[in-house]
This record gives C-alpha cells, sequence and structure tokens, in this order.
C-alpha cells in the first residue's frame, strides 16, 4: 500500500495535497514559537497583522460577489478586534479608553459592510488599523531596543 500524501494547511484555511507539507509543518512550528516567545508589543502587531490580512480577503471577496468567504474573512477579522477589546484594560488611562472607542467603531463599520455589502468599508476599517499597527510596531521597536547606561 502507498502512502499518503503528506498534507499540508493553508494560510486560508484550504486543505492542500502536497508534497511539500513538511516545509510546512516547520513553518507552522516556527510562528508558533515566535507567537510563544513574543513579547506582547510584539503580540499585538501580529494580531493587527492578522486583521490587516482576513479583511484584505474580505474586501477581495466582496468585490468579487464571493459573500459567503468574505463573511468568513470578516468573522476572523472581528475575532481579532474582540481579543483586542478584551486584552484593554480600561483603568489604564485615556489610551485604553480611545482604543476601546475606535475597536468598537471599527466593527460597527464591518457590520455595516456586511449589511451593505461595501467592501470600501471594510479597506476603510483595516486602513485605520493599519495606522494603529505602525504605532505599535514603533513602540515593540523601542522596548526591544536595550536600555541606554
Amino acid at each position: 500500500m502507498a502512502p499518503l500524501p503528506p498534507v499540508a494547511v493553508e494560510p486560508s484555511g484550504d486543505v492542500e495535497l502536497t508534497p511539500y507539507a513538511p516545509a510546512a509543518a516547520s513553518t507552522a512550528a516556527y510562528q508558533q514559537q515566535a507567537v510563544l516567545t513574543a513579547p506582547p508589543e510584539r503580540l499585538v502587531v501580529m494580531l493587527y497583522d492578522g486583521i490587516h490580512r482576513f479583511l484584505t480577503q474580505a474586501a477581495y471577496a466582496m468585490r468579487e460577489g464571493d459573500m459567503a468567504k468574505a463573511r468568513e474573512r470578516m468573522r476572523r477579522g472581528e475575532d481579532i478586534i474582540d481579543e483586542l477589546l478584551c486584552t484593554l484594560n480600561l483603568e489604564a488611562g485615556e489610551i485604553a479608553v480611545s482604543l476601546h472607542s475606535i475597536y468598537v467603531y471599527c466593527k460597527r463599520q464591518l457590520t455595516e459592510a456586511l449589511f451593505e455589502q461595501d467592501f470600501h468599508k471594510i479597506e476603510w476599517v483595516r486602513d485605520q488599523l493599519a495606522e494603529l499597527r505602525e504605532s505599535w510596531a514603533q513602540i515593540a521597536a523601542g522596548a526591544a531596543q536595550p536600555a541606554a547606561v
């Protein structure tokens, strides 16, 4: 009996039979290790990267008329926004309260985008959150620098 071909799970969630599945497994293990060892600031940047990816895919799918895929990708982006909301400490100050308001507004815009089937709103949310991502990337870069003596 011939061995079964390796299976790889694509970032889109699709399963593909490929001879490169061992390499995909190595990449997944590397990514998992990167998440487990990343400082909190870097984790936030990774979350924003995920939002960007899923909202880009959602807007594209909606533009192409694939509403099922658009809904699924948008849901994944919203799940990440929910995670960001859950991790906010609103007692920490004005910035946390502002971020909370931004995230809630973005979720409302995504709901409207789905209802109106307006991919421009998805792109708008993605672009607004990309600006926040850049701020977090700068914070993460500063946190990674050794303190001056």
